[in-house]
């Protein structure tokens, strides 16, 4: 009796006993665990911090390598597509859905429907990057040149060039030079008789001595602008063989582009109104592209300092994105008598132009 009393007495101790080792061993087995996380999720963190950099530094390569320059045969800033003192992505929407989009295969590379043609010195550059606010417009930063100096290259080389697009997105370039080289607008059909051009023109004058002017920030010993625009400066024979004279002589120029385009798809902005009204120039740019009307006034800060308008988000308080230094240079002083003779020079072909196009731009 004493025995079996004895045997039901130590039971319930070492049933406690069972069940107490027990939640010891879960106690245990749950710090260990605990542990052996904690000491691997800095590792986990610090390696997602060591990623993202590089994720953001791949898209941030990707975006440059849309504008840089393939050609690396133009040392303007404005070729290099560079001309500007902040990025562009600043200012106008964001590009990273369209990195997003071309990594994960949803945009396709596209040979441009529009182009601006010309011309040297007239607003181009502004107007690309007027241009680049547009959610639905994606245009490539440097200048290809394909059409006057890298044409055999080919169509699949020059469309490699192109940044990728969304369906319903407008692929765009600009290359100033193309106005004013002949085989051009035969080129341009060839490839798309529906290609929509774009051609800033600035008074002649005005484009000559801003030309010259950049001509000689590279080459200051260059001879003056007055030796230059005249054969013989007595005899008052004007230099036609000159770039910086032979590129304001826009009727001539156009009519190569009549050949071969309707005047319905060319569009010609005016340099002077893109500084005092880019708005408005705007406008027309939109509606000649078929886009809807995204770019207005409230992208635009008029800068006195620069003699620019600049770009701004609407909805944003920062820093306002101007032209870069290699814009707005200070033009020499040149003799009145030699402006006004370019003046008379350049009439005649001025009135052809007005005459052509339907819009008197008041130069004369």
């Amino acid at each position: 009796m004493e025995y079996s009393l004895h045997c039901h007495s130590t039971q319930p101790v070492k049933n406690k006993l069972f069940v107490f080792c027990i939640m010891l061993s879960l106690w245990v087995y749950t710090m260990y665990c605990c542990v052996g996380y904690c000491s691997t999720t800095p590792t986990l963190m610090m390696e997602e911090r060591r990623l993202r950099p590089l994720q953001k530094q791949d898209q941030e390569m990707f975006l440059k390598s849309q504008s840089r320059d393939l050609l690396n045969n133009e040392s303007d800033a404005d070729s290099r597509g560079d001309g500007w003192e902040e990025n562009k992505g600043d200012v106008g929407y964001d590009d990273d859905s369209g990195v997003t989009g071309a990594l994960n295969g949803s945009e396709t590379k596209k040979l441009p429907q529009a182009i601006i043609i010309g011309v040297k010195k007239g607003g181009t550059r502004a107007l690309l990057e007027f241009l680049r606010l547009h959610p639905d417009v994606r245009a490539v930063g440097a200048e290809p040149h394909f059409f006057d100096r890298n044409y055999e290259k080919g169509l699949e080389w020059y469309r490699e060039l192109m940044p990728k697009t969304l369906e319903g997105q407008l692929t765009m370039e600009k290359t100033p030079s193309y106005f004013v080289t002949k085989e051009v607008p035969g080129r341009i059909h060839a490839m798309s008789k529906d290609t929509k051009l774009i051609v800033v023109v600035r008074d002649p004058v005005t484009r000559a001595i801003s030309d010259y002017t950049q001509t000689r920030s590279k080459k200051p010993d260059i001879p003056s602008f007055e030796s230059l625009t005249f054969r013989n400066i007595t005899g008052n024979v004007i230099d036609t063989s000159w770039s910086a004279v032979q590129i304001g002589m826009y009727a001539r120029h156009l009519d190569q582009w009549l050949q071969f385009f309707p005047m319905s798809q060319l569009l010609f902005v005016s340099g002077e109104r893109l500084i005092s009204d880019p708005a408005g120039e705007m406008a027309r740019a939109q509606h000649f592209l078929g886009l809807r009307r995204e770019v207005t006034h409230r992208h635009f800060h008029f800068n006195p300092a620069k003699g620019f308008p600049c770009l701004k988000r609407p909805e944003s308080n920062g820093k306002p994105h101007c032209l870069g230094k290699t814009k707005g240079r200070t033009h020499p002083n040149i003799h009145p008598d030699v402006i006004q003779r370019l003046r008379d020079f350049y009439k005649p072909f001025n009135k052809k132009f007005y005459h052509m196009t339907g819009h008197d731009f008041g130069w004369d």
